[in-house]
């Protein structure tokens, strides 16, 4: 069974740093492109970065480019999202999601992406 674990949330000050991660199992990586998404009460779901299967190329949100950092180690089974210079309008709740078996670059777009983590909520504050 296919499965996706998110960890590393929590609450950090504006200006700080945190390195989500999500455990997958039940299928292989290498295979797959990965997606972080976020959420915050009232609104959708939105895309915040993806690695491809195939060259591990990625793509961003504009608001999050220069700062996140999505990278995978497929002999772990874990892609991570490292999250540097967070601001308060990075909180939300973190998904990170499974697009395949699928070659080429990864789209950051929910509806290709079939199966899901079940969140990590981030926090910025002071």
């Amino acid at each position: 069974q296919l499965q996706l674990v998110e960890s590393g949330g929590g609450l950090v000050q504006p200006g700080g740093s945190l390195r989500l991660s999500c455990a997958t199992s039940g299928f292989t990586l290498d295979s797959y492109a990965i997606g972080w998404f976020r959420q915050v009460p009232g609104k959708g779901r939105e895309g915040v970065s993806c690695i491809s299967s195939s060259d591990g190329s990625t793509d961003y949100a504009d608001s999050v480019k220069g700062r996140f950092t999505i990278s995978r180690d497929n002999v772990k089974n874990t892609v991570y999202l490292q999250m540097n210079s967070l601001k308060p309008e990075d909180t939300a709740v973190y998904y990170c999601a499974a697009d395949g078996p699928v070659q080429g670059v990864c789209v950051l777009e929910l509806r290709e992406y079939d199966w899901w983590g079940q969140g990590a909520q981030v926090t910025v504050s002071s």
